[in-house]
Parts: structure tokens; sequence; C-alpha cells
């Protein structure tokens, strides 16, 4: 592990609350507590400043121990976490809000996002009324969603009049979720990509995915996970890509100073097929 720390890496993206995220993140679904604040320190002293997590990763301690082992003051790393399913309500999201902050060891979340909307519950409206008495509070400063529709973002919009600064959605070449970027943009919000190389099928030995981000990445002196994420970065999406591997970390975050071409852009395009590698929101809770 690198000792000094590099510069941040890559812009951060306005939001329309007057908040700014950092286009690069690091996620860290799956990552196993005991390795989580090693790899959070690490990436942060490589130039990360951007931190994915979620109440149901159950890693937020290894996040927040992370975040002050690596030497950066806290105002320099920007947090994510995620209310669960089971914590809809006004009463219940407050309450998952507390044991998060609690575990991260910090006093402001930068951003709060519903993990999913989980429809047929039919609580996904009262998580958004605690979250925006929590950003009016001042406890976090951004508030948005995760795996909404635009039916589910509409919704939100009408019943409360506050809108999402950001979407995180299952987002990569095979599901470029174009209609759902749109309506995002319609209403200013950004859209940020979650398995972004659709949990490693783009680079799967012997598939189509990998010969054509190879073959590009030929053209540039590139490997093809760094086209595959130039892909999300390039058409302004955030992107959180997650390993374990310090050395991937570092990898992954080659995405700034270089662009695809609109041919290369076209070939990616050609990868689509619609197909999830997660649930559809509204087949989930």
């Amino acid at each position: 592990m690198t000792d000094s720390l590099l510069p941040a890496i890559g812009p951060a993206i306005p939001l329309h609350d007057g908040a700014a995220i950092p286009q690069l993140g690091l996620g860290v679904y799956k990552v196993p507590e005991p390795q989580t604040a090693e790899l959070v320190a690490g990436a942060l002293r490589r130039g990360y400043r951007h931190v994915d997590t979620a109440q149901l990763y159950a890693n937020e301690r290894g996040v927040g121990e992370g975040i002050r082992a690596s030497g950066l003051p806290r105002e320099d790393v920007f947090v994510t976490t995620k209310v669960w399913n089971d914590a809809h309500g006004l009463d219940e999201t407050r309450r998952a809000f507390d044991d998060s902050m609690s575990l991260l060891g910090i006093e402001t979340l930068d951003l709060y996002l519903i993990h999913w909307p989980a429809p047929r519950q039919n609580r996904f409206v009262d998580a958004w009324r605690a979250m925006i008495a929590l950003r009016d509070e001042g406890r976090v400063r951004s508030i948005g969603v995760s795996n909404f529709e635009p039916h589910h973002v509409q919704r939100l919009v009408d019943e409360t009049g506050v809108v999402p600064v950001v979407n995180q959605v299952e987002l990569h070449p095979h599901l470029p979720q174009t209609a759902l970027r749109r309506a995002n943009a319609a209403l200013g919000i950004v859209t940020e990509s979650w398995s972004p190389l659709a949990r490693g099928q783009m680079l799967a030995e012997g598939s189509r995915d990998l010969e054509v981000l190879s073959a590009i990445g030929a053209r540039h002196g590139r490997s093809a996970a760094q086209v595959a994420l130039r892909w999300h970065v390039q058409q302004g999406l955030v992107v959180i890509p997650k390993s374990t591997s310090l050395r991937r970390v570092e990898e992954n975050a080659a995405l700034f100073g270089w662009e695809l071409t609109a041919d290369d852009m076209a070939e990616i395009a050609t990868l689509e097929t619609g197909e999830r590698t997660g649930r559809h929101p509204d087949d989930l809770g």
C-alpha cells in the first residue's frame, strides 16, 4: 500500500442541489468486512475520493475505518450509503440512518439513497420524506435513489415536490438504460452506474464482449475493462467499479486523459442485449 497521497482522480459532476459528486467512485458491494478498511484506505491514497457502501453490504464500519486510515481530511471524501428495503418508513429510515452513521463514524453524510423502491411494500415515499427531513436538519448533504424506474421517481416528485439528485442503477453496455437516462436528465438527475462491467460478464473469456472491448483497447493501449469503464465516463455517468484487488482498483482509475472515438462507441453499442445481472426494480420487494 502506498504511503503517499495521490491527487484526486477525475472530475466531480454537479448535482442540482449545489453539491458535486466525484465521477469515479469505489464500490464495496460484497467486500468482506475484514478487507474493507485496507481497500478503502488504499483506494483513497491512490486518488479515489468517493466510496459507495450500503446498509445491506455490512461493511460500513470498515468504510469509516478506511477513510480515517487514509490520511485524508473527512471533507475530501464523498461517502454514499443506502437504506435497505426493510427500513422504509418515517421512523424506520431515521433509525437506519442513525445506525449507518454510527458504523461509519462520521457526523454528516454526503449522499443517502433509497436502495430499491420495493414497490409492493408501498413505503418508499415515507422513506423519502424521512430523508428530506434528514437533509433539512443538515445530517445529510444530498439525497437520491437507487434502482428507481421513471414512474417511481415521478411518484416521489408528485407527492413531495423534491427531486432526487442521483439515480444509481444497473448500467453497462448490455443494459445502457437509454430511456431511463433520458428521464433522469429531464429532471436534472445524475445517473450513476452500478455493475459497470455487468458483474464481470463484459470480460468473460471467449465472449464477444471481451473480443470487441479488447480490440478497441488495443487501438488505445488500454485494457478491455478500461474501455468499458471509459464508455461510462464519456457519457457523463458516475461510475463505481468494485474490486478487492488494489492493483485492479488502480487500473480501473486510468479513465481520464484519453477518449474513445465515435466508431469505438458505435462498436460498443452493438453489445446491447437488454439483459440484467440483477432484479428488475418492479420485481424486488
